[in-house]
């Protein structure tokens, strides 16, 4: 059973009363990006995704669901910076994996109107965006998509959705997300057992982030990491936070079940290995930001080769030249 995840398009900075939801073109039917050639189902099945919509709908069923909001608040309001960095309106917008709508509360934060931004939600999954082509100014995606199984169909369902001249700005977790928690937990299980499974769900690495979104179909591209650090009481703290967050490991190739004495000993190791002077534990995610644009004609182009009319050489006598001119003066 596919995930399915909230997802949320908006109108903004619009001078008129906005668009209608009659023309956002849904569909019930995947759009029309396809399968990278040759990749079977199973390449890609490295999450259950059944079990992933379980727990975030246990974390949002638990009485104070918004206290474990804090990372994605956070990153929330970097991706919404981000959007208000480009000089542009966008007229529709969609959030993929919106959540509560962590970026839509940020863009109203700073909305220079004083209506907030109309938004209608619709349940979806990532890799089927039920889009039609050329529909959106902008595609947004806040710590959703590392839970995608087939993620560089994701992306090409995003740019796919995306107008000419469209712009996707994204976060995701990154690899050195956790890594703590994750070499506390392999030390200590094998000691105690002699051997370790995973217990940190898999992340992409940055170096392949840039190689999936060219061949996506995306162009000028901006990829940066940022790292942040918060600090738990302990590890077990921490573990159940990310439960609360509905962040819990729910790769196939999990382990079920540790031992008690195993999880007691990983918790040591954490303390022993990274506490901090004031006694608490911290926890690292690393972020990944993503910008990409859809191409369109009216894009700056890069230089034809051969067609530069000063060469390295020279540039190096500018400094000298600069030089001249102060004496000068």
């Amino acid at each position: 059973m596919p995930l399915l995840t909230p997802l949320r398009f908006s109108w903004r900075r619009l001078p008129a009363a906005g668009v209608p939801v009659k023309n956002l073109g849904l569909r019930t039917v995947a759009s029309g990006a396809s399968s990278p050639s040759g990749a079977s189902p199973k390449a890609f099945n490295i999450f259950d995704r059944d079990l992933k919509r379980k727990q975030k709908n246990w974390a949002a069923r638990q009485p104070e669901p918004m206290k474990f909001d804090y990372l994605k608040e956070e990153v929330g309001s970097r991706i919404a910076d981000r959007v208000y960095d480009i000089a542009r309106d966008f007229h529709l917008a969609l959030d993929v994996g919106c959540g509560r709508g962590y970026i839509a509360e940020h863009l109203n934060k700073k909305n220079a109107l004083e209506t907030e931004i109309p938004t209608v939600s619709v349940l979806a999954d990532e890799e089927f965006l039920p889009f039609r082509e050329n529909t959106f100014d902008l595609v947004v995606s806040s710590l959703s998509l590392h839970w995608v199984n087939d993620l560089p169909r994701a992306l090409e369902q995003i740019h796919y959705v995306l107008k000419p001249d469209g712009v996707f700005i994204g976060a995701m977790f990154g690899g050195d997300t956790l890594f703590e928690l994750r070499c506390s937990l392999q030390l200590a299980e094998t000691e105690r057992e002699g051997g370790f499974s995973p217990h940190v769900s898999p992340f992409t690495a940055v170096n392949d982030l840039g190689h999936l979104l060219g061949r996506a179909g995306f162009n000028t591209l901006t990829v940066d990491t940022d790292e942040i650090q918060v600090n738990y009481p302990g590890m077990f703290e921490l573990m159940e936070d990310l439960q609360g967050m509905g962040e819990s490991n729910c790769a196939w190739n999990r382990k079920a079940l540790l031992h008690r004495d195993t999880m007691l000993a990983a918790a040591a190791v954490y303390r022993e290995m990274y506490r901090n002077e004031d006694g608490s534990v911290p926890a690292t995610y690393q972020i990944y930001y993503m910008i990409g644009w859809k191409y369109h004609d009216s894009q700056a182009k890069p230089a034809e080769r051969g067609s530069a009319t000063v060469s390295f050489g020279e540039l190096g006598k500018i400094n000298d030249l600069m030089s001249q001119g102060k004496k000068s003066q």
